[in-house]
């Protein structure tokens, strides 16, 4: 029985998804205060560096990428860095409950981002991913808005997207195919 595995440097920036779903993570566990946030960040830590450690194991740094198609990856990471500090700065200079808006709108970024990277880099994940981001910022902004406190946006955007990130990493990479295959065993 054969197995169709992709060479080591088949799949561009293999780590991306998982590095942006620790961080989605990190974000969302602020919501749970002190105690309960602290199991969560690590919780959340440790599923991160374990995922990170086998993409690494099995892909490597990835496909390497062409002097202007890097460029432009580049070009366009920094871009949204610099939404994101502008958002995670301006958010609460503006007023009183801005604030709250924070991660909802950094999440928008960076699906928009990830939308833009598919186009890219020739990535259809990164599509589905970067839209599922972009809806749950919208709903972590109705959350915000309605409520008056930032624990359940940073939850649900956070975790959620965290959760979303992961499984889509997992998943382009191959490791679900990989379980699928030797559950069915």
């Amino acid at each position: 029985m054969s197995r169709t595995v992709r060479t080591a440097s088949g799949i561009p920036l293999p780590q991306l998804e998982i590095l942006l779903g620790g961080a989605g993570w990190v974000a969302g566990s602020l919501g749970f205060g002190a105690g309960g946030g602290t199991l969560v960040m690590a919780a959340g830590l440790l599923v991160t560096g374990w995922l990170f450690t086998t993409v690494r194991r099995r892909q490597g740094l990835g496909a390497r990428l062409d002097r202007g198609l890097r460029a432009r990856v580049l070009r366009l990471a920094v871009v949204v860095g610099v939404v994101l500090v502008v958002v995670g700065v301006g958010l609460p200079l503006i007023g009183q409950g801005w604030g709250e808006l924070t991660v909802p709108v950094g999440a928008v970024v960076v699906g928009a981002g990830l939308c833009a990277l598919s186009s890219l880099l020739g990535e259809r994940s990164f599509v589905a991913v970067g839209g599922l981001l972009v809806v749950l910022g919208a709903v972590g902004a109705l959350l915000a808005l309605n409520t008056g406190g930032a624990a359940m946006p940073l939850g649900v955007v956070g975790l959620g997207g965290a959760v979303a990130l992961w499984v889509a990493g997992v998943r382009r990479i191959g490791l679900v195919a990989e379980l699928r295959e030797r559950v069915g065993r």
